[in-house]
């Protein structure tokens, strides 16, 4: 299938409102009450590690493909639960993936991240504190997604070892979902081939297992070169790269009015020179392009593609592109969706202390809105949300592989906004973890009745196939590239990360 094919499929089948898929029959079977209980209690059982673990690798606070400290820590605890671990997958060094198998059977995926995101540095305290020498912070809680993860990993791994289910249990350690993209790289070495199902969490300020999609996009670097001069005894002979950049932004700007609704474009300048009286003959701006059709974003990206060509063509500079990151628009699985929601019910809310509280109302004093802190115990309407969110995210490119279902747990206060000192608090404390364990719950559950409910699964794959339409080949956004390993490092004017 062509990519314009593909965005078709997309909005034709993901992204309308009512998508008619045939019917089948089919409900997971539920656990009995003992090994139900079984599971929690492991989770219990196993809370202080999964907050030890969570709040290592938020001190860690390590960027995309530089997670060394994270991605070795739940490998060890994986490796000392019984697991087959393999380390640097998919060209990823801080990537792996950890198997138990029990004979043949189902194969379950549990994904797992653990980067952090640049510029967030910040203390585990209600009030905007940043922390000398810390540059980064985990505003999307990926310190708790990955440990909770493992988490229920340990706990579904020993149910199936007291029960004797058959079947193959896999962690996937996938890195670098801010932006590099990582979990693309696993999807296309086939890593996911023979996945029956995967299943993941996020953190988030609600409980909800809610299912819907995302947006697709493409994220790059364009770096444009000129020479340098003294910008006031010579500035005829200088051709400044910064002029280039912000030429390009300028067109970029005015491109705005002329795209698809739900585009998105943003961007950030990343190098601009270092001194004023210096002609910048080096000059970087790092952009992203969202829509919740691939096509588009294709279309849209090669638009800004010609907007950083006229403005080297202004400013008598050159420029180059990489592209660093690209993934699709995720698709929702109802059937699997479903078995979720009722397992996050059996779970239930989460219970705040009278500390948690105090310090959960001292943090909303710094939002523009203060819901109602009570919302943390509720479970949200189940339901399937087609019209996008305005984020992205790698795992995507695994839901058009493999049928794939996720969650959220309030694991941030009420109201924080996503990527920003807010979270990074909270992630860091008892609120957060409290979330990660509910997850590491819901996780554990889900997957338990997903190994012993074939026909589920089955029901799941012909959704699948159904949303993504007839001759569907996989073809990664980003194309064939390797993965784009210092895409968080400084710019330089030898290239960056090519």
């Amino acid at each position: 299938m062509t990519l314009s094919r593909l965005g078709a499929a997309l909005v034709s089948t993901a992204l309308a409102s009512t998508v008619a898929l045939s019917p089948l029959a089919a409900v997971a079977k539920p656990l009995s009450a003992p090994q139900r209980a079984m599971i929690l209690k492991a989770v219990d059982d196993d809370a202080g590690q999964i907050s030890d673990a969570a709040l290592k690798i938020w001190n860690f606070a390590e960027v995309g493909y530089q997670e060394t400290k994270s991605s070795a820590l739940l490998q060890e605890q994986l490796k000392a639960a019984g697991f087959e671990v393999k380390a640097g997958v998919a060209g990823m060094p801080t990537a792996f993936v950890a198997s138990y198998k029990n004979g043949k059977g189902p194969v379950i995926g549990i994904l797992a991240e653990y980067d952090a995101l640049p510029g967030l540095g910040q203390a585990a305290e209600p009030t905007k504190t940043p922390v000398a020498g810390r540059a980064a912070g985990h505003g999307c809680g990926h310190n708790l997604f990955g440990a909770a993860s493992v988490g229920a990993a340990v706990a579904i791994k020993d149910w199936m070892v007291k029960n004797k289910v058959q079947g193959e249990l896999r962690v996937y350690g996938s890195p670098a979902e801010e932006g590099g993209s990582g979990k693309v790289y696993l999807v296309r070495a086939g890593l996911f081939d023979d996945v029956d199902a995967a299943i993941h969490w996020h953190p988030g300020t609600e409980n909800s297992a809610a299912q819907g999609v995302s947006l697709a996009n493409i994220s790059g670097k364009f770096r444009f070169y000129g020479a340098s001069a003294h910008a006031a005894a010579n500035p005829d002979k200088g051709r400044s790269a910064l002029d280039g950049v912000e030429v390009m932004d300028v067109a970029t700007n005015y491109l705005r009015e002329h795209v698809p609704e739900k585009a998105r474009i943003h961007y950030v300048v990343t190098s601009g020179g270092g001194a004023p009286n210096v002609v910048p003959d080096f000059a970087e701006v790092y952009y992203y392009v969202r829509h919740p059709d691939p096509a588009v974003v294709k279309d849209v990206w090669s638009r800004v593609e010609k907007a950083a060509q006229g403005a080297a063509i202004a400013t008598g500079t050159t420029y180059k592109m990489e592209v660093t990151g690209g993934v699709y628009a995720l698709l929702p699985n109802d059937t699997l969706g479903k078995v979720m929601d009722a397992n996050l019910r059996k779970v239930g809310g989460i219970g705040w202390t009278p500390e948690e509280t105090a310090f959960a109302k001292t943090l909303q004093k710094s939002l523009t809105s203060a819901p109602d802190l009570a919302s943390v115990q509720k479970i949200d309407p189940y339901k399937i949300e087609m019209d996008g969110s305005g984020g992205s995210t790698d795992v995507s490119d695994i839901s058009w592989v493999t049928p794939t279902v996720g969650l959220r747990t309030a694991t941030f206060v009420p109201g924080s906004a996503g990527h920003s000192w807010q979270n990074v608090a909270a992630a860091g404390t008892t609120i957060g973890t409290k979330g990660a364990v509910n997850a590491a719950k819901t996780l554990a559950l889900t997957a338990a009745e997903l190994f012993q409910s074939p026909d589920v699964l089955k029901k799941a794959k012909a959704e699948l196939a159904e949303r993504r339409g007839p001759d569907f080949k996989y073809q990664a956004m980003l194309g064939d590239r390797p993965p784009a390993l210092d895409y968080r490092k400084a710019p330089s004017a030898g290239g960056g990360s090519e």
